[in-house]
């Protein structure tokens, strides 16, 4: 191991010293939490990772085993410092860089580390001291990035937020964050504008549900076709609950005077299990919400506020982590299981054409049923008059299903061009048709989409047709 580490290490250094830093072409990252008894071995892991088209890792501390076993991987990996050390970081710069001699030196860049989060939810613990000190710390672990070596003054700082920092998110365009943490927020925004760092914050569409579990709601938290809500402040409709969620933050650090710090997705995800009384945590629902979540990235539709460009987002999580306390939904996020085998499948897999659906699946919208044959071929399209946004929504969902195969229209597929929404959305929607039983409910898609018999292939994009 102590060779593999040292020859990575000089081919690192060579490709730091030789070529710029270049950003990754996925948005698609992972949290990998230790709160368990069962995990495999971070090598085990590792090779699992390397086998997805996951590029990025969030780690909630430094575990040293689990930087050693992502070193060469080219995976890009967040490391993250407590809210315990939070006091010391601020007071002492020598306890900054001892920090970073202890836990990023020793592993970068042989193992890519990108960002380091310090603290998590520092400004919603109640603690304002630690609110206070939280800014000084970023500013003494930068310095400490900065001095110990050209590769690690690359190295971003931030730190983890939740949603509740936000005192209006609806509509999306009203988005402020409280009062009461805006004065020291305000110091920590111009640090992460200063520095090209993200603004880090975990929204979850479940807890949203929670407090409203209408079907509607439901949907819109899916990435299923729904009616959108419309916020009167921008004229944007929206389509699902993470692009509103998403704007919201972005409102609300605008608002603060900072419209250009970049947001990250330190958390999203949606548990797969919980106790009577936790609706909608289901199998179906959480292959749903990150099946659908996966697509939405992949499409690089970006959100009503910031369309063409995708958010970097990591999923909750990697792993269940059975000895966390509190309900059940809380030890139920993991997209594996401990022998490496998925939960459920949301297409992450490199060499998988289509995910197969979960055994435990109980509802048609996330089931492919055997197909009937109709007369005559037939194929679903995009409805003339179908705005982008209904469009895009369609795309998420058909692409979200287990069965359904959209990598023809991703980055180099058959199908990628014309790379718009409504050409995306024509395949996705044929596909989905193609896979369920071929009935015109199969093909309707909230009204947007219509049957033809008019072949939609082209050049060496071929849609599937049904009898």
């Amino acid at each position: 191991m102590a060779s593999r580490i040292s020859l990575c290490l000089m081919i690192a250094a060579a490709l730091f010293l030789a070529l710029p830093l270049a950003k990754s072409q996925s948005f698609i990252g992972v949290n990998y939490g230790e709160v368990a008894d069962n995990l495999p071995p971070p090598a085990a892991t590792a090779q699992l990772l390397q086998s997805t088209t996951i590029s990025k890792v969030r780690l909630y501390g430094a575990n040293p085993n689990i930087l050693r076993a992502l070193a060469c991987t080219g995976i890009s990996v967040v490391i993250g410092a407590s809210n315990g050390d939070i006091p010391a970081l601020a007071s002492d710069p020598m306890a900054a860089a001892n920090w970073v001699s202890a836990n990023v030196l020793p592993f970068h860049p042989a193992t890519s580390i990108s960002l380091v989060a310090i603290g998590n939810e520092a400004f919603s613990s109640g603690d304002s001291a630690l609110a206070t000190q939280l800014l000084p710390a970023m500013q003494n672990l930068r310095t400490a990035l900065v001095a110990a070596s050209p590769s690690t003054a690359g190295i971003k700082v931030s730190t983890v937020n939740i949603m509740s920092v936000l005192a209006s998110s609806e509509p999306p365009s009203s988005g402020a964050f409280h009062a009461d943490v805006l004065p020291a927020l305000k110091g920590v925004l111009a640090f992460l504008d200063d520095t090209a760092s993200p603004f880090m914050i975990n929204p979850y569409p479940y807890f949203a549900y929670q407090s409203d579990p209408r079907p509607e709601t439901l949907a819109f938290c899916l990435f299923q076709p729904n009616a959108g809500r419309h916020d009167s402040g921008s004229g944007a409709t929206y389509m699902n609950m993470f692009d509103a969620q998403v704007d919201a933050v972005r409102a609300a650090i605008a608002a603060a005077g900072f419209p250009g710090v970049e947001i990250l997705v330190a958390e999203t995800g949606w548990p797969y299990k919980g106790d009577t009384g936790e609706e909608g945590a289901t199998v179906e629902n959480a292959q749903a919400y990150n099946g659908g979540l996966v697509a939405h990235l992949r499409s690089l539709a970006g959100t009503p506020a910031a369309p063409g460009k995708s958010v970097d987002t990591y999923i909750f999580a990697l792993y269940d982590e059975d000895l966390k306390p509190g309900p059940t939904s809380e030890r139920s996020f993991g997209l594996y299981r401990p022998d490496l085998t998925p939960t459920y499948d949301v297409g992450l897999a490199k060499s998988s054409a289509a995910p197969s659906a979960p055994a435990s699946q109980g509802n048609s919208s996330t089931t492919a049923p055997s197909p009937k044959r109709s007369e005559g071929k037939r194929w679903c399209v995009p409805k003339q008059g179908a705005t982008e946004a209904e469009l895009q929504a369609s795309l998420d969902y058909a692409c979200g299903q287990p069965a359904v195969d959209c990598g023809p229209i991703q980055e180099g597929g058959a199908c990628e061009d014309p790379n718009t929404v409504r050409s995306h959305a024509a395949y996705a929607m044929n596909e989905f048709y193609q896979v369920s039983a071929r009935n015109a409910g199969d093909c309707d898609f909230s009204g947007s989409a219509v049957l033809t018999t008019d072949n939609p292939s082209y050049s060496k994009c071929v849609y599937n047709g049904g009898q």
